[in-house]
C-alpha cells in the first residue's frame, strides 16, 4: 500500500473523491501523526502518477493553509467513534497529544475517548460507588 499523510481533512476528503472518481481503492486511517489514506500499489502506472499528481497539489495547498493559518496549524487529532459508529476526529494541541502519546497507546486514548462519546450521548446518573458494587457483584 502506498501511504498518503493529510493534516487537514478537507484535503484528505478531497484526495479521497479524487480516488473515487478513478475507481482507485482506498482505505482510511487516524493515525498519531495526522490522516492517512492508502491506496493499493498494484494500480495501473498512468492512474498512480496521477494520483502522485493530485497529491503534490495538495500538498502545496496544505503549505498555503500552514502559512495563512500560522500557530493555529499545531494541531494534533486523535480519531474516536460515536455509539453509532460514526467517526469523528478531536483535535488537540500537539503539546497535550504528545503528553498523551507519552504515556498511553493510540487505542488506549482512542479508546478512552470512545468511552466519554458514549458517557456523553447515553449519560449514567448512577454515583461511582454504585457502579463499582453493580460490577463487583457481577464478578462474584
Amino acid at each position: 500500500m502506498i501511504e498518503y499523510i493529510f493534516f487537514d481533512a478537507a484535503l484528505r476528503d478531497k484526495f479521497v473523491a479524487h480516488a473515487k472518481q478513478r475507481g482507485v481503492p482506498y482505505t482510511e486511517q487516524d493515525d498519531h501523526m495526522g490522516m492517512v489514506v492508502a491506496i493499493p500499489e498494484d494500480i495501473p502506472e498512468e492512474i498512480s502518477d496521477e494520483i502522485e499528481e493530485y497529491y503534490e497539489t495538495l500538498e502545496d495547498e496544505q503549505e498555503q493553509l500552514s502559512k495563512t493559518e500560522g500557530d493555529l496549524k499545531r494541531l494534533a487529532g486523535f480519531g474516536f467513534k460515536l455509539p453509532n459508529g460514526e467517526s469523528r476526529l478531536l483535535p488537540v494541541e500537539t503539546e497535550m497529544a504528545n503528553r498523551l502519546l507519552a504515556n498511553f497507546t493510540l487505542e488506549e486514548i482512542q479508546s478512552l475517548f470512545n468511552a466519554v462519546a458514549d458517557c456523553t450521548l447515553n449519560p449514567n446518573d448512577e454515583h461511582l460507588c454504585h457502579i463499582l458494587a453493580t460490577r463487583s457483584q457481577k464478578d462474584q
